[in-house]
């Protein structure tokens, strides 16, 4: 008869260390196989050259590389629908439990449930952690038990509810010689799963010291680049969230810190309220006349709308993968105030673009942008786009270089005046509103 073994699923977690689910996998009684299912059900959905699935498909030969050079055993991969793999993993092992890390969003929640009732029924054990964020789902709620729609108190609440907890890692580094000894695994190349090399890149992360203690001086100013780059690496785990929170509190810097904590304010929200993924989490805001004018929205995309710190943000994510967070701002504002196009539009726009794109964020920064979110702007906050660079990139050094054709008399001239725009805004929102 087969040996009872372990399985571990890597899914938002790509990393060997400090991984909670691993942890506990590695410290069960059977051997671990880990495996990671490249998931037809999103995969279908993204353009063939996805930098996002390079990304990830590097970080797991990174990690099965090293799985063999250092420990004997590796990491398999697998391509299909996962309630299918997992039909397949039975037949070809003996399994007593499957670990794996929580995750939040409302397509995953569906499939774990899925998955969870068919290993259940036959006889197997399904166990998820808490690995993504500190505090999740109910943990930071107020007294009456009722979730935070506000982002400051829950900051606050989340500060004083770390302060009393016990914080710690798991160190599953320390026990990867527990994985199944085997090399021959299933692998996959880019091709095999229908993908190919694309133009872009995930870039590296930067988190050091001198990045924090600057950061509240300089994150404002695009041409500075003073960014971290983490989103893509928290989103998908080839960073710990528990090691940057220790950073910034080792900087003592609060509002790096905040940042970390406004990705799980959005969180708990996504989960607490699922149907803001595709409607308006103030209802009466879904009442909203949008002009979804096709050809303006194509204008958005490509960064030619005549005003040129949109434009330079839109050519800069078409380029990169990314933009800037102050511009992010600005052309969701746009979009939504000045053209009138429904935030869906815009969200579904960078879901397909951005690198570190995560739903929860994602779609709470575009309900902040078009009023109707938690704890959004006021709908009669209207960014000015010409104002705006004399605030933030007065000296031009962003706009020249992702347009460098804005003095040229082939420089498109703006699609909309945005005096006539703001008091078109107002009125709409207010007709729906009231």
């Amino acid at each position: 008869m087969k040996s009872k073994i372990n399985i571990f699923w890597f899914r938002r977690d790509l990393r060997l260390e400090d991984n909670v689910g691993l942890f506990h996998a590695l410290n069960g009684e059977h051997p671990v196989l880990a495996v990671f299912i490249f998931d037809t059900e999103i995969l279908d959905q993204l353009p063939k050259d996805d930098a996002r699935v390079n990304f990830i498909h590097d970080s797991l030969l990174k990690m099965r590389q090293k799985l063999q050079d250092e420990h004997g055993s590796s990491l398999a991969l697998y391509h299909g629908k996962p309630i299918d793999i997992y039909k397949q993993l039975i037949q070809e092992y003996r399994i007593a439990t499957v670990y794996t890390n929580h995750d939040y969003e409302p397509y995953a929640t569906l499939r774990d449930t899925e998955i969870g009732e068919f290993l259940e029924s036959n006889g197997i054990t399904f166990k998820t952690f808490k690995d993504q964020v500190i505090f999740e789902k109910d943990e930071i709620v107020k007294k009456d038990g009722h979730p935070y729609v506000v982002y400051t108190p829950y900051m606050r609440t989340w500060k004083a509810g770390f302060k009393h907890s016990e914080f710690k890692f798991y160190p599953s580094e320390a026990h990867l010689e527990r994985l199944l000894k085997t090399k021959d695994l299933p692998h996959l190349s880019l091709s095999d799963i229908g993908f190919e090399s694309g133009s872009q890149s995930v870039l590296p992360y930067t988190v050091n010291p001198k990045l924090i203690q600057d950061y509240e001086a300089t994150r404002n100013f695009p041409a500075k680049d003073a960014t971290s780059r983490l989103g893509p690496h928290l989103r998908f785990g080839t960073v710990s969230i528990r090691k940057m929170v220790e950073k910034a509190i080792a900087e003592k810097n609060e509002i790096f810190w905040q940042e970390l904590i406004w990705r799980e304010f959005f969180m708990q929200i996504l989960w607490h309220f699922p149907h803001t993924k595709d409607q308006a989490f103030k209802p009466k805001y879904d009442r909203i006349q949008w002009r979804n004018n096709e050809v303006e929205f194509k204008l958005w995309c490509e960064g030619k709308t005549g005003y040129p710190l949109v434009d330079a943000g839109m050519r800069q994510l078409n380029e990169t993968g990314f933009m800037h967070n102050r511009v992010r701002m600005l052309v969701g504002s746009f979009l939504c105030k000045h053209l009138l196009i429904d935030w869906r539009w815009g969200e579904a726009y960078f879901a397909q673009k951005l690198h570190d794109y995560e739903m929860a964020s994602n779609v709470g920064n575009w309900q902040w942008v078009a009023g109707s979110g938690v704890d959004a702007a006021p709908y009669f906050r209207i960014f000015n786009p010409t104002s705006q660079i004399q605030k933030f990139d007065k000296n031009l050094e962003y706009i020249k270089k992702w347009v460098p054709d804005f003095q040229e008399l082939t420089y498109p001239r703006p699609i909309v005046d945005h005096k006539m725009a703001r008091e078109r805004c107002l009125e709409v929102y207010k007709s729906a509103l009231n």
